[in-house]
């Protein structure tokens, strides 16, 4: 089934939905969860199909003045517009906001994104970097970005936010695999939306 969440190929940066149109996205994810009521498909016992509310504009703008940064267009029109995280690919979609326990698996990795001058230094890559199952190193930077979903297995996605790749999901496996580039966020969650497995 396909689903349309943006009349354009390349969201446009109109600050208020990116792109997004969050009744059909809502709808989808509803119909996921009826498909799925045990919740089968990898990441839904986390999320259970459950989308939160979306952010005001300000709350964005807010965080946007804290970090100094200007969230991608695609993201941010996602937050306002569709939800404030929720059901997404892998275990869900982090909240933009939300500050987690220590004993939660992510927090060293999201306290990471929230130290001063983290996201607005400029990410250094445009294409994959190695990990050390690939013969590359685990100490990549990787400022600029902000992980905004858990793959599992020690894997996360991580939204570029500034440097030459701002707007892609890259994906990051430290203890394997490195850096690999991906869509912008808008392909990336759709992607999932169109998913069936």
């Amino acid at each position: 089934m396909q689903v349309a969440v943006s009349p354009a190929e390349h969201p446009s940066d109109d600050g208020r939905s990116g792109g997004w149109d969050g009744v059909p996205v809502r709808e989808r994810v509803a119909a996921m969860a009826e498909r799925d009521p045990g919740f089968r498909r990898f990441g839904a016992d986390g999320h259970g199909y459950r989308l939160h509310p979306p952010l005001a504009e300000e709350a964005v703008r807010s965080f946007e003045r804290v970090y100094g940064v200007r969230l991608p267009a695609s993201y941010r029109g996602f937050l306002t517009a569709v939800a404030d995280g929720g059901a997404g690919p892998g275990h869900g979609v982090f909240r933009l906001t939300d500050h987690l326990a220590e004993e939660d698996a992510v927090y060293e990795l999201r306290e990471e994104g929230r130290r001063p001058g983290f996201l607005a230094t400029p990410f250094p890559y445009a294409q994959e970097y190695p990990g050390p199952a690939r013969g590359g190193r685990a100490d990549y930077s990787v400022r600029g970005t902000l992980v905004i979903a858990e793959a599992g297995c020690g894997e996360f996605h991580r939204l570029v936010v500034t440097g030459r790749s701002a707007g892609q999901v890259w994906s990051d496996d430290p203890g394997w695999g490195g850096l690999t580039p991906g869509p912008d966020f808008h392909h990336w969650y759709r992607g999932w939306l169109e998913s069936t497995s």
